[in-house]
Order: structure tokens, then sequence, then C-alpha cells
């Protein structure tokens, strides 16, 4: 599956948020002083949104770049599953071998380096790894300061480096939460973020049809595919295989992207 023009999505500017913060901010400044606190704090609270929002918004652009489609997929979609290595990695690697499918596994580093066989295990069947953070800070990603930031996905990225041999190319945030902190650590690393655009909640207590009803609507070629393993709720399986015969019968295949 092709996806040329994925390298300039990299960050490049990653601090190119920085100057229209301080414009608006110097503008709630000026409306405060010539029309008074009733312009003044709707403009501050209307500011402060929005350079918040974006940070919860997965496939926001305003802090960094993120591919959230495959271009010139043809047929194929790139089927991505993040927060293992798990129990269940070994059996869903049998699963996707079954149906003759690839996957790009978004690891967390402190749970790949407690379970190196089955980084190996990935590597050898012939899928992809991606930088998930190092501890999955799952309530706090979204505030992390820059050092803390930093740590999270530097730590992530030298554990897979160190377990499989080279640098990995692609990341996602936790929870897809990106603040203005990541783009940074992103380019040095030369990292390529990435989101989605077919997701059905699986990582956290659903049921198969309701996170099916939410997900197959959007499976089509170029979808960028959300799915989880090791869940508490035990569906991640069934839910991947279901997910798996839909492509099938769909005429649909799950490759992964290449630069």
């Amino acid at each position: 599956m092709s996806s040329a023009g994925t390298l300039h999505r990299i960050p490049g500017r990653p601090w190119r948020w920085l100057p229209w913060l301080v414009a608006s901010q110097l503008a709630v400044i000026l409306a405060w002083a010539l029309a008074g606190w009733q312009w003044g704090l709707p403009l501050l609270a209307a500011s402060h949104a929005l350079f918040v929002v974006p940070v919860f918004l997965p496939n926001s652009r305003f802090y960094a770049p993120v591919m959230s489609r495959v271009p010139d997929a043809g047929n194929s979609v790139w089927l991505t599953i993040d927060d293992g290595p798990s129990p269940e990695t070994r059996a869903l690697l049998d699963l996707l071998e079954r149906h003759q499918a690839r996957a790009t596994f978004f690891l967390v580093g402190e749970r790949a380096l407690a379970q190196p066989e089955l980084v190996a295990e990935i590597l050898r069947r012939g899928h992809d790894l991606g930088n998930h953070s190092h501890s999955h800070p799952q309530a706090r990603f979204w505030r992390l300061g820059p050092a803390a930031m930093r740590a999270e996905i530097e730590g992530c990225q030298h554990a897979l480096q160190a377990l499989g041999g080279q640098p990995v190319r692609w990341y996602r945030s936790v929870v897809g939460m990106t603040n203005p902190f990541v783009a940074p650590v992103l380019q040095r690393l030369g990292l390529v973020r990435v989101g989605w655009s077919a997701r059905g909640y699986d990582g956290v207590d659903c049921t198969t049809q309701g996170v099916l009803d939410r997900l197959l609507p959007d499976l089509r070629p170029g979808a960028i595919v959300l799915l989880h393993e090791g869940a508490a709720h035990g569906h991640n399986l069934e839910i991947i295989e279901r997910v798996l015969q839909a492509l099938e019968e769909r005429g649909l295949k799950a490759q992964l992207p290449t630069l």
C-alpha cells in the first residue's frame, strides 16, 4: 500500500502555534483596555479554548501534522492495534495470519521491555511497530510538560529500537491527545504522527456489536483502522476477527503503508 508524501508529516515547524498564542493574548488585552471586561472576558475564554480544544481532537493538525488516511491506497486499509504487547498478542498474530493480514502494533515501551519475545514475534510474522508512549499515562498525557512528554516518547522509541534493531517511524498519542510539546519530540526523532479514520471504541467497556456498528461504516479504502488488544472487557480478539471478515467481504486488504 503506497503512502507517498507522508514524509512531510514529520513536524517541520513545531512551534508554529506560538505566534498565534502571543497575538491572541495581545488582542484580548487590547479589547479589554478599549471595550472593558464585557468584551475582554469572552475573548479571553475564546482564546484559551482555541488552544485547549485541539489537544483533545485526535486528528487535529493544530499542534502537529497527523496522518488520518492513507493516500493512493487502492483496495487496502491500514490496520493499527494499540496498547500491546498483551496476553492476547500471540492469539492475535495467529488470527492475522489466518486472514493474511498485516498490521502496525503501536506498543507501550514498558510493556514491550517486559515481553521482548512478543515484540520479536510481531516482527517475525511480518508486522510493523509504532510508538505509543513509554508508560501510557492515559489520565494525564494531555497535560504533560516538555520534559515528561520527551521522556514518554523517547523512552518508547529507545525501547522499541533496542528490541527491534531499528527505529520505528510511526507515533500515536495516548488516547489521541496531542499538546504543544509533542511536535518538537517527533521532529527530533523523525516520527510521523498517526491518527485514524475508523474507530469503534473497543479500548473501553463495550460490546462486540456496538463496536462494529460504529466502525464498519468507515471501513473503506485508505482507512486507518484503530483497534486495541488486551482490554479488560475481553472482546478484542472477537472484534478484530469480525473486522477482518468484513474486510474480506468488501474486497479490502489489510496492508502496511510504505514511505
